[in-house]
């Protein structure tokens, strides 16, 4: 069957009531063919995100409605493999909840995510032959996923001259970022004859920002945002910068930058990654 993510506009609802109505849901969910796998509540946003088998949008909302009534303002079919890659499998409490990937005190996952980009600046093999390239393309694939494992980072694809990445810590994706170039710095001063740079671009949001595309804003900005960003330089969004506060991360404000493909400005900030400790 079809895998879809739906998406509840739940103001002032909380944690109790939204495991009261996934329990209805898993009583009335046969009649119709469906199973409900697992949930994410972000309760400060107020939405809930659902992650359902089922034949047909409208046998996931006629589940919905029977059990409780509170429909989906909107439902999306997923690749299990796109959920997978930028979710990730998610442990669930009893409730069906999903927990926080390795939180000890089982802390419920929002499902916001930090998406990150990075980019060789350059085309290596061009400038270098392919071997030389490739070989260079190999450092930076060591370091972007060692950097990565460090700070529990899910690799989501290999772009060609980088790496795309989610987290479900905004402060890990700084973090990792900011291990990326301070280990491309080292490499640099041992290897001055071929200097590896890239610019990183990262944002935050929730999996479900344009219909018929999970991540799709979330994904363009933090893709604009590496594009935009000088050799060496990590640029994040103002989202990012802010869930940062009081974590010991350096930023420099930026201000509005017009990117292609957003209508507004867009506020950056660029992370001080040498001052980092």
């Amino acid at each position: 069957m079809p895998l879809y993510m739906d998406v509840h506009e739940l103001e002032g609802a909380t944690t109790a009531q939204i495991d009261q109505a996934h329990a209805a849901d898993l009583k009335e969910q046969g009649k119709y063919g469906v199973k409900y796998i697992k949930y994410w509540f972000n309760e400060s946003h107020g939405k809930a995100f659902c992650l359902v088998d089922a034949p047909s949008p409208e046998a996931a909302q006629l589940v919905h409605r029977e059990a409780h009534g509170q429909t989906a303002q909107r439902i999306l079919e997923v690749q299990p493999e796109l959920a997978e890659a930028f979710l990730g499998g998610g442990e669930t409490d009893p409730s069906g909840a999903v927990l926080v990937p390795g939180d000890a005190g089982n802390e419920r996952d929002s499902a916001i995510r930090t998406i990150l980009f990075t980019d060789i600046v350059g085309s290596t093999n061009e400038a270098l032959g392919d071997d030389a390239g490739m070989a260079l393309l190999g450092v930076h694939n060591t370091i972007v996923r060692d950097a990565l494992a460090a700070e529990d980072g899910r690799e989501v694809k290999h772009t060609g001259d980088g790496i795309m990445a989610s987290f479900v810590s905004a402060v890990a994706a700084v973090r990792c970022a900011t291990r990326v170039q301070r280990a491309l710095a080292k490499h640099r001063e041992e290897h001055i004859e071929h200097p590896l740079k890239v610019r990183i671009g990262a944002t935050a949001g929730e999996p479900i920002e344009r219909e018929h595309d999970l991540f799709g804003a979330t994904v363009q900005l933090a893709a604009r945002l590496c594009s935009h960003a000088q050799p060496d330089q990590i640029l994040v969004s103002n989202v990012v910068a802010e869930l940062c506060l009081g974590k010991a991360l350096l930023f420099r404000d930026l201000g509005d930058v017009f990117l292609k493909g957003f209508n507004r400005p867009i506020r950056v900030h660029a992370v001080e990654w040498s001052a980092v400790t």
